[in-house]
């Protein structure tokens, strides 16, 4: 018998995340410092989008470059919202879940991509 669990993956071409609107995201202060606000605050276009991120191919141009606050890694989540190690995975899931439909909507491609994704079988 198989069971499933959900596992937090980023999904490849989705780019939810890179929309930075600040409108969408009241809380930044309480979670970047003074520095990481002011470079987020300069990443986002004019339309709320990254500037870094690539429409035609959904990617990021600084991907490896990028800063903390674009890495979805247990160690960045912990110390930038508390989110313990044993907490990161449904953390992670329900933040993607949240940005994605968001940005897409609940019946998007993207929402049903990214739920099919972070599905892990195990027998």
């Amino acid at each position: 018998m198989k069971t499933r669990k959900e596992v937090w993956r980023c999904v490849e071409s989705c780019g939810a995340c890179c929309h930075l609107d600040p409108q969408d995201r009241p809380d930044l202060e309480e979670y970047l410092s003074a520095e990481e606000l002011e470079l987020y605050l300069s990443m986002v276009g004019e339309d709320g989008w990254c500037l870094n991120f690539d429409h035609q191919t959904r990617k990021c141009t600084i991907y490896e470059q990028r800063p903390r606050f674009c890495r979805v890694q247990p160690d960045t989540f912990q110390d930038m919202y508390r989110i313990e190690l044993e907490e990161f995975n449904d953390f992670a899931i329900a933040c993607c879940r949240q940005q994605i439909t968001g940005v897409y909507g609940e019946a998007s491609p993207e929402i049903d991509r990214y739920n099919q994704k972070i599905i892990e079988q195990h027998k």
